[in-house]
């Protein structure tokens, strides 16, 4: 059996909610050895405030993580050379369409879950790469854990047209070169597992990670807790006088992981995952 090395992927796009906390709690309850990863991909959204906040978060929480922090910002030169491998294969192209083209070209042929797939308009087209335009990796017909990517998103976008890279390229290269072996994460992203086991697989990994998907906690049917929600958030939380261990416990009570609400300490969260 391999090792279980798992990571928390946090985006410094705002503070940590009790969402957060959920899958931190299936984290460090499934995994021996955790990694602390900013998903910092996203420029324009993600700011050092909120960075230094999941950080001192965390650590108050009492979740601790193996190793350096490691930040999708700083990894730029290894996503290059990752692509650079994708276009050695012959797989990588230009793209000048935005959302709202493609939107607007598939408004009829929406996957079943409405997720917007991209219909291949500048596969052949021969777009030269430059400012404002993306860059998209092939994705041929395949079935990948009873997922069609091909059919679900097209294309992958792996930089976006503000030369950020994106969440699907960035975690997939990251998991392959650090060497998780568990991904956990909501059941919100399922259906990117398809297509990130298919760029894995591009990228040369020939065993692809294990991947648990958890329930979220909901605000309501259909809406999932926001940054935005101040009465489910770590510090909110803590500057009412709540406790570490009341704010794990009340985390794993409202995902149904304990039938009621009570301490759980960081270091106890195992205790609660199904055998």
């Amino acid at each position: 059996m391999r090792a279980m090395i798992s990571r928390f992927a946090p985006a410094p796009t705002g503070f940590l909610h009790l969402g957060h906390v959920v899958n931190a709690i299936h984290v460090w309850g499934n995994a021996r050895r955790i990694l602390l990863r900013i998903e910092d991909h996203d420029r324009q959204r993600s700011r050092p405030e909120f960075e230094a906040a999941i950080v001192a978060d965390l650590d108050w929480l009492g979740f601790t993580w193996d190793g350096p922090i490691v930040r999708q910002s700083a990894r730029s030169d290894i996503y290059s050379q990752s692509l650079d491998r994708l276009r050695r294969l012959g797989l990588v192209y230009a793209c000048n369409c935005s959302r709202a083209e493609i939107a607007g070209a598939q408004a009829a042929l929406r996957a079943a879950d409405d997720e917007l797939r991209y219909p291949g308009t500048c596969r052949d087209r021969g777009v030269m790469e430059g400012p404002r335009v993306g860059i998209r990796v092939r994705l041929e017909p395949s079935v990948v854990q009873e997922q069609r990517p091909h059919e679900q998103c097209g294309d992958l976008l792996v930089r976006d047209r503000e030369g950020n890279w994106t969440y699907q390229f960035a975690a997939t290269v990251d998991d392959f070169e650090q060497g998780v072996t568990l991904v956990v994460r909501g059941d919100d992203l399922l259906p990117s597992t398809g297509r990130q086991i298919q760029l894995a697989r591009l990228l040369g990994r020939t065993e692809p990670p294990s991947f648990l998907h958890h329930l979220l906690i909901m605000k309501r049917p259909g809406q999932k807790l926001s940054k935005s929600d101040r009465d489910t958030g770590v510090r909110d939380l803590r500057a009412q006088g709540w406790s570490a261990p009341r704010v794990i416990g009340q985390a794993a009570y409202l995902a149904g992981l304990i039938p009621e609400p009570r301490d759980l300490r960081a270091d106890d969260v195992s205790s609660i995952m199904a055998p």
